[in-house]
């Protein structure tokens, strides 16, 4: 199997086990709003589909080809990311929601991968998306995983907004002056 086929098949079963964890969360609470979240949705799902469904073949738009030892470090990557993902998810436990919303019992997790960064999920899903643009190497994936992070952000930052008008101000404040956002050790 190649790189690309195993990171593939690592997505797949993220995808998968993502899903079918979904069921263990506790009931929402109030939502950031269906409109409020339809911006960030339709650009992640726009960087899934140019970085999984459009495939242009070797002669449109393809920039590299990487040594099968840099694209097991990429795989590698890929499997770190959702690690890390797999890894704040169990820590958030039943407060973890698809959606910006706040859960019965809300309260602000800092420890584990939210004391590194305040959306290791977001961190880690990101981080297994680039290293497959990386592995793919042409236009098309890279823009997929450019929107992937783009919708992210955006996602992070209406979560940060609802958040603190939900949680309090101070709270949520404090916890932003510990932990960057996305990018560990880098403030933001």
């Amino acid at each position: 199997m190649t790189p690309l086929g195993v990171a593939t098949a690592l997505w797949v079963i993220w995808a998968l086990s993502w899903l079918l964890a979904a069921v263990w969360s506790s009931r929402s609470h109030s939502s950031a709003g269906s409109i409020a979240q339809l911006p960030y949705r339709l650009i992640t799902t726009a960087g899934f589909v140019l970085l999984f469904g459009v495939n242009p073949g070797r002669a449109s738009g393809h920039f590299f080809s990487l040594p099968q030892w840099a694209g097991w470090i990429m795989t590698a990557l890929a499997a770190v990311g959702f690690a890390f993902a797999w890894w704040a998810r169990l820590h958030l436990g039943k407060l973890w929601s698809a959606f910006v919303t706040r859960k019965d019992e809300h309260r602000i997790i800092d420890t584990g991968p939210y004391g590194i960064v305040r959306h290791p999920i977001y961190t880690g899903i990101i981080l297994a998306a680039v290293a497959v643009a990386v592995l793919k190497g042409n236009l098309y994936a890279f823009t997929g995983a450019f929107l992937i992070v783009v919708g992210f952000w955006m996602k992070a930052r209406l979560e940060e907004r609802f958040l603190s008008e939900q949680l309090g101000p101070e709270t949520y404040a404090a916890y932003r002056r510990r932990a960057p956002m996305l990018i560990p050790f880098f403030p933001s």
